[in-house]
């Protein structure tokens, strides 16, 4: 059986490439049937969905359980669990904790922006990539505030997609 000759990381890559294949189709289908506008929209509806179950999903299984993250520390450690069963080997994307409360991220090569320009739509594009981190941290119940803040894909506007995410426990 295929299952029996994958190990952990090329079956998560399988599975990975998958569902973003599907979430791609997904988008060109509402896109094609209602335009860019709409397949913003329903994207990100169906993004604020997802990570409510998938970030939950992820928490129960991490060392956290049910315990709310109260400290940068905990949060530090839980994204390192979580990116280590949500980010494919195509993700060109490294993050950074480079102060007591800001995850710092830069986008080599974006997925999601490639695909847009296979459609020529990526200036009408709304990044969901960095909206779906942003989805989870608002499920956890972490306050935070991305810098810069984003609409339209940022390769649009600037060589490379990066930023920060500031976040706050008080």
């Amino acid at each position: 059986m295929l299952l029996d000759n994958l190990n952990k990381e090329e079956l998560k890559n399988l599975l990975i490439k998958n569902w973003m294949t599907h979430d791609g189709a997904w988008f060109l289908n509402t896109y094609l049937r209602f335009g860019i506008d709409k397949a913003n929209k329903l994207n990100k509806g169906a993004i604020r969905t997802l990570a409510i179950f998938e970030i939950n999903r992820v928490k129960k299984r991490s060392k956290l359980g049910d315990k709310k993250i109260s400290n940068f520390e905990e949060l530090k450690a839980f994204v390192n669990d979580a990116f280590s069963v949500l980010k494919g080997d195509f993700m060109e994307f490294t993050y950074s904790f480079p102060g007591n409360n800001s995850i710092h991220w830069e986008m080599r090569k974006c997925f999601a922006y490639e695909g847009m320009k296979k459609l020529g739509v990526q200036k009408e594009y709304e990044c969901g990539v960095i909206y779906r981190i942003s989805c989870w941290l608002k499920e956890l119940g972490i306050k935070h505030k991305i810098k810069p803040k984003i609409k339209k894909c940022l390769l649009n506007f600037q060589e490379k997609c990066s930023g920060d995410i500031i976040v706050s426990f008080e």
